[in-house]
């Protein structure tokens, strides 16, 4: 390891401290435990570490050897070549925390374009930048319907179909608070519909919270359940599926007060499961309980127009006492890749890649259908995930799949254990015809054993 400081630098901030070598640094740690024997192998050169690393890295398999059928949260779509190349200029990779608007004008504008792209795809009034993922994401707005009733309604209602992982984060953010029900998926049917969860709601609710489409892929009118909400005085908020938007209605058109998702499909990579970005949208009211940043568009003294951080006396760098939320990072490098591929896609092409996402995931299902080894579950309408009951254990499907190169379903059993052999199968843009009847052949020699 090359260490820049020569040996007369070393003696001159030894002495400068007050001691004579670099063991006395160490004098207060007992003797028995100063220089402990490592079990470490030899050093390694540059070149060596870099050649061992490329051969661990060769030990893993990505979307880009495998054909990926695996989604349940996380999802292999396409992601034009100019995001990457624009995300890595020095100006947005290296740029610290937007603080000073006279040097940050470019950040700003940024994550400014980042909201109004949200806001239009969602249908609601104002969105942040951003939670660190779709978990915290929903998460935070428990956070924030528990400061909007101050506290007094402590009832939260979780769809039993809201992503596992999403609902776990929401008790663990809000487990702490006293007096607080979480109720709704613990013990319930995992295939509860949206309606059922009316019988619920009550005076003491704050929130109801929903998935759209839901964790199984499937796709509910909404509506009632808003307006049952409302009707007792409640939030209703929904997790969605941005890619989802450019076909479906945008919740804010029937009625949500908080939207909140997992950002990853816009542009993001896979990554072994991150750096993500945490969605969250939500009505003009209650633009003061967000958790994150807000940035806003003013003019400056020429009249030229400009952007700073908005509402920042509320932020954690003026008033962190009164914020709403735990300290929230700025992820401002994923919001800016999430800007980019929707600003390339635009409104027709975002249409057209859910468009393809639906129609792909259907044709495989309609194809396994023919298959009586399989009971593929498609009675509600679906986007591009939908479930199968296998008569096999899943860990052989997967097992028997992954040998022919494919990345199976989700095995639902891990987080639903009454849905014992039940795969969550996902289908994106990315997965050609050709791909698709491979799969159903694989399947169907699977399903033939």
């Amino acid at each position: 390891m090359f260490i820049p400081h020569t040996n007369e630098e070393r003696e001159d901030m030894l002495r400068d401290i007050g001691v004579n070598k670099i063991e006395d640094l160490f004098c207060d740690v007992p003797k028995d435990y100063r220089y402990p024997k490592l079990d470490l192998p030899e050093p390694l050169t540059e070149m060596e570490a870099v050649t061992h690393l490329q051969e661990l890295a060769m030990a893993n398999e990505s979307t880009r050897e495998l054909v990926c059928f695996l989604g349940a949260g996380a999802y292999n779509h396409y992601i034009p070549a100019a995001v990457d190349s624009l995300l890595r200029r020095g100006e947005f990779y290296t740029a610290y925390t937007p603080y000073q608007p006279e040097v940050s004008q470019g950040t700003l504008q940024a994550i400014f374009e980042y909201q109004s792209l949200i806001s239009a795809l969602t249908g609601m009034d104002v969105c942040n930048a951003s939670h660190y993922d779709g978990a915290s994401a929903t998460a935070e707005a428990g956070i924030m319907a528990y400061h909007h009733f101050k506290g007094k309604r402590t009832k939260f209602i979780l769809s039993p179909s809201i992503n596992p992982q999403y609902r776990d984060t929401f008790r663990t953010y809000l487990g702490g608070t006293e007096s607080l029900k979480i109720v709704g998926d613990k013990g319930a049917n995992p295939l509860l519909t949206p309606d059922e969860l009316t019988a619920q709601i009550d005076g003491e609710t704050a929130l109801v919270m929903v998935q759209y489409p839901d964790f199984f892929g499937r796709i509910y009118n909404l509506t009632q359940l808003a307006e049952k909400a409302h009707a007792a005085g409640a939030l209703f908020g929904v997790v969605v599926n941005p890619i989802a938007l450019g076909l479906l209605t945008p919740p804010g058109e029937f009625g949500a007060d908080i939207v909140v998702g997992e950002g990853q499909p816009l542009g993001i990579p896979l990554s072994y499961g991150g750096p993500y970005l945490g969605i969250f949208a939500t009505k003009q009211e209650y633009i003061r309980k967000i958790a994150g940043r807000l940035v806003g568009e003013t003019v400056d003294t020429d009249g030229k127009r400009g952007f700073v951080l908005t509402l920042t006396a509320r932020e954690q760098h003026i008033r962190r006492e009164k914020a709403t939320s735990n300290i929230c990072s700025n992820q401002g490098l994923m919001a800016l890749a999430s800007t980019i591929y929707l600003s390339l896609l635009g409104k027709q092409g975002l249409h057209r890649v859910a468009e393809i996402c639906y129609y792909r995931a259907h044709y495989t299902a309609e194809k396994l259908k023919k298959n009586k080894k399989y009971k593929v579950h498609t009675a509600q309408p679906y986007f591009h995930e939908f479930m199968v009951e296998t008569s096999q254990p899943l860990s052989h499907i997967n097992a028997h799949l992954l040998e022919h190169g494919i990345l199976g379903g989700y095995d639902l059993e891990h987080d639903y254990p009454t849905l014992k052999n039940h795969m969550l199968l996902a289908v994106t843009e990315m997965n050609s015809k050709e791909e698709i009847d491979y799969l159903i052949d694989v399947l169907e020699e699977i399903g033939n054993e």
